[in-house]
């Protein structure tokens, strides 16, 4: 006789026990200043913003992060509508990534951004060349991060303070050609069986080395 076998049950709450996220309405004399949304003091704030944003207007979040972002850029290659550019865009939201630019196609997955790409400066470039006459009239080199022959690790690179980090889209990578226009490019460690990460994740990995050479000042 085989043995039943029982459903495991879910672990988590159920949807209507969650917790909700954010915050509700304002309680008492509303705060001034013209940094305020009024419909959102009223209804309260669910948005995934951080507790210093709650009840902003969104054009107020948007001028104080630009009063802050670091002078880095991040950009990616989008040929098939990469499901990655929506984890990129939010990843480089949260590092304060100075713009995130599109290279190739327009249109792609916001899902993956948690409506940060409303806060994040967005750029399309339609080719490699577009992107190449943008940076070289703005002074930064361009930075590949892909796991290829001769490629450098990123581990022991001097990343400069203001350049375009640059991803290849998932599967090939980086293009070809984007490889001839980079300064260098540089390889992330890895120890197991698989030939490479996803190009969300090795954002997230280039971002922080980035983050920890510039704004803790460690070397990386």
């Amino acid at each position: 006789m085989s043995e039943q076998v029982v459903p495991s049950q879910p672990t988590g709450p159920a949807p209507d026990q969650r917790p909700e996220v954010g915050v509700g309405p304002w309680e008492g004399p509303w705060p001034e200043g013209d940094h305020y949304d009024p419909e959102l003091l009223a209804g309260g704030d669910r948005r995934n913003v951080v507790d210093r944003y709650r009840y902003w207007r969104r054009e107020a979040i948007v001028a104080d992060l630009d009063r802050r972002r670091h002078p880095f850029h991040v950009a990616i290659e989008n040929w098939e509508h990469d499901f990655n550019i929506g984890s990129v865009v939010r990843t480089a939201n949260a590092f304060a990534a100075r713009a995130v630019h599109i290279v190739g196609r327009r249109r792609w997955n916001r899902r993956g951004a948690m409506v940060t790409d409303r806060y994040q400066h967005i750029h399309h470039h339609p080719d490699t060349a577009s992107l190449v006459e943008w940076a070289e009239a703005h002074d930064l080199p361009l930075i590949g991060i892909d796991n290829l022959p001769g490629s450098v690790p990123l581990e022991t690179y001097s990343l400069p303070r203001s350049c375009v980090l640059v991803f290849g889209q998932e599967g090939p990578g980086l293009s070809e050609e984007v490889r001839k226009v980079c300064t260098a490019v540089l390889s992330i460690a890895q120890f197991g069986s698989t030939r490479s990460i996803n190009a969300g994740a090795a954002a997230a990995v280039a971002m922080h080395a980035w983050i920890r050479a510039h704004v803790f000042g460690q070397t990386v």
